[in-house]
């Protein structure tokens, strides 16, 4: 006995993984190894900066946008109706 149901064929899920790590992680491993092992004599402050950068960059777009919805609600609660 064949159904209509069983005969449909199976919908497959996909499911998108942000797995694996990114550009900024594997520039810090390599820029500590090089570090640890002699190959680059740079400040451990720029060795680390694959790891700061990408945050201090984060923080300074998130602190825009807050100013600029600051000033806007500013200039609506001033000459708004």
């Amino acid at each position: 006995m064949n159904c209509q149901k069983c005969s449909e064929t199976p919908v497959k899920i996909i499911e998108k993984s942000s797995g694996g790590i990114g550009l900024s992680t594997v520039l810090g491993i390599i820029f500590i190894t090089l570090k640890l092992c002699g190959v680059i004599t740079w400040s451990w402050l720029w060795v680390l900066s694959p790891f700061w950068i990408p945050i201090v960059l984060g923080l300074t777009f998130i602190g825009i946008i807050l100013i600029i919805l600051l000033v806007s609600f500013l200039i609506l609660l001033i000459f708004g109706k």
